[in-house]
This record gives structure tokens, sequence and C-alpha cells, in this order.
């Protein structure tokens, strides 16, 4: 199982950003997602452009402090949570990974998976915040 943990400020406020990563009903910024399939309250679906599909259970959502969830592929099992803290001037984000390759012959690969993963989102939510809100 590998872990990562990614932290970034943005000059926004907490409830801003919030609004930006907890909306299911609009990610064209995620350059990774071809939709997400919101099944109900608690449970969406992602589906990326190369086709793979990952099912999400929300486990905590705490606006606008934090939100986190279960996760589950055909070839992972996992979680992430994020932490939206109030800082002077703005709100830290931090973002809390963990994922279990389900074939052992993938493990060897996560932790690097995880790295780019975390740092696309964040640069795509980056881009965002500066295309809605003018700040970063």
């Amino acid at each position: 199982m590998a872990t990562r943990k990614a932290i970034v400020c943005f000059s926004c406020p907490a409830e801003q950003v919030w609004q930006i990563v907890t909306d299911l009903s609009h990610t064209a910024w995620r350059s990774d997602l071809a939709r997400v399939e919101v099944l109900d309250d608690l449970h969406f679906v992602e589906h990326t452009k190369s086709g793979y599909a990952t099912r999400f259970a929300v486990t905590v959502y705490e606006p606008p402090r934090r939100w986190a969830f279960s996760m589950e592929s055909d070839n992972m099992t996992g979680s992430w949570e994020g932490i939206f803290e109030p800082v002077p001037g703005g709100v830290r984000l931090t973002c809390t990974e963990t994922v279990l390759a389900k074939r052992r012959w993938m493990r060897p690969l996560v932790p690097g998976y995880l790295k780019r993963q975390q740092r696309r989102y964040l640069d795509d939510l980056r881009r965002e915040i500066c295309r809605r809100l003018r700040c970063i």
C-alpha cells in the first residue's frame, strides 16, 4: 500500500475551493476525465479519457472543511481525503491518497502513479481556480 500527501495553498476562501473540488456536475477542468457519473449523494464513478472506471463512496462530507471517500477500480483500491484549512489570505488544501494495487506486479508502480496523479489533479485545480476566481 502506498500513501502520498500533497499540500497546496490558494489565495481565496476555502468555500470557493471546496465548491470547485466537490462539484461533480462540473468536472471538465479535470484533464484526465471523460465524465463523472453521479449515482446518488454518496456514490459516483469517474470515467477516464483512456476508458477506465473508478467507483467512489463518500465517507466524510463536512463542508467546507473535509471531504473523503473510498475508491475502487479493476486495478486498485484505496482512499482519498481533502482537508480545506483556512489560513491567513486563503486556504491550505491537504490531499492524502492511499492506494493498494490489486495485482502484485503493479505494486512497485503505485508510488510513481500517485505522484503523477496528484500533480496532474493539483495543476488542473490551480488552472481552474485561476480561470474562475482569478486567484492562486
